[in-house]
């Protein structure tokens, strides 16, 4: 049964936020009119749904009465069917809607890829994975800035550090945290053996300034000599900046500006993401264990996906999904993948709220 009196509820609230909108008090405050703006359009799809579904129960309610009616018998009996599918669907939707959403979601997010097991192999996988993932954004219209790359010696990346930044990042990208396998013949391989590698993958919320305050003295920062390939600028100065917070042991690397105050900076809003993310992680252990079985729970060491080159196939171990368009895959054609993790998620979500278990976040 759908929560009428809560879609009534925020049904008000839109109303109320339309008045506030074009009032002359919010209109003068930028940061109020951003953030009531935001809550406008998150509760519009919400609205909107409700009103056709009560535009589909009127015409139910109409072709019900038109059976009585002789001439109106036969298309009223045809067209009930359909309509009743559609209110089926819509109430589906409806409840996905009200789901109480992830405050996570709408955020930019940092994403850490760092070679795992399998050598020099496990290091062109992760660039494999990088240019995934920006083929990905391109096809969103998100925009990706390196903080930190570091190549290896035959080519890959050991590490690669970026933001990214566009609308609903990190409700996306957050499935694709874990440790991805690979299964191929590497091109050095002279006898045509398969090959195993891995890769890992992190994905962090971006964090702002206020939510992590961090003490100066709290952090060990040194500067050297920035590293990468021989001849380039960034070679020729003292540059790179390391940050160590010392209550946790999180150090944290950029090299990627030639400036130390960019780098610096940069380092640090890598850190504060991390730091944002061991605090979640720690509530959410303390508010319900169970959550985080739903989809994966996003630890490095949980092997979340295999990619076999020779037989052209993916298979995400979360939801026992297998899709044979591998190479689509790589070149960034991840929406079937990422809309099936957010569907199982949600299919999860709603089942413990039927069962009135604990309040998991969409």
């Amino acid at each position: 049964m759908l929560p009428i009196s809560k879609l009534e509820a925020v049904e008000r609230r839109f109303k109320e936020l339309e008045h506030l909108l074009c009032s002359t008090a919010v209109l003068t405050d930028p940061m109020q009119m951003t953030r009531l703006n935001r809550e406008r359009t998150e509760l519009e799809p919400v609205v909107a749904a409700f009103n056709r579904l009560r535009d589909l129960e009127k015409r139910i309610a109409d072709d019900r009465e038109a059976l009585s009616d002789p001439d109106l018998a036969e298309l009223a009996q045809a067209e009930l069917p359909e309509l009743e599918t559609e209110r089926v669907q819509l109430e589906g939707e409806l409840q996905i809607l009200l789901l109480p959403k992830d405050p996570n979601d709408a955020r930019n997010t940092i994403v850490e890829i760092r070679s795992g097991e399998g050598g020099e192999e496990a290091a062109l996988f992760a660039a494999d994975l990088f240019r995934m993932l920006c083929r990905y954004a391109d096809g969103k219209r998100w925009k990706i800035e390196v903080l930190n790359m570091s190549e290896a010696s035959a080519g890959g990346y050991k590490e690669v550090v970026a933001l990214v930044t566009g609308q609903d990042v990190y409700s996306h990208l957050r499935y694709e945290a874990g440790v991805h396998r690979v299964q191929r013949v590497p091109a050095t391989e002279a006898q045509g053996r398969i090959h195993t590698s891995t890769a890992t993958l992190a994905v962090l919320p971006e964090a702002d300034d206020v939510e992590v305050q961090i003490d100066d003295k709290e952090l060990e920062i040194s500067i050297a000599a920035s590293g990468g390939p021989g001849g380039q600028g960034v070679n020729t100065t003292n540059s790179a900046v390391q940050i160590k917070h010392l209550p946790t042991g999180i150090i944290v690397k950029c090299q990627d500006e030639r400036s130390q105050l960019k780098n610096k900076a940069k380092a640090m809003k890598v850190l504060r993401s991390r730091l944002l993310e061991l605090e979640q992680r720690r509530q959410e252990e303390a508010l319900s264990a169970e959550r985080r079985t739903m989809v994966g729970t996003g630890e490095r060491s949980q092997k979340v996906r295999t990619y076999n080159f020779p037989q052209n196939r993916v298979t995400d171990h979360r939801i026992g999904l297998t899709l044979h368009k591998l190479d689509r895959i790589m070149e960034g054609d991840l929406e079937e993948l990422i809309a099936a993790l957010r569907s199982h998620r949600q299919a999860e979500l709603l089942q413990r709220g039927n069962q009135g278990g604990v309040e998991a976040r969409a």
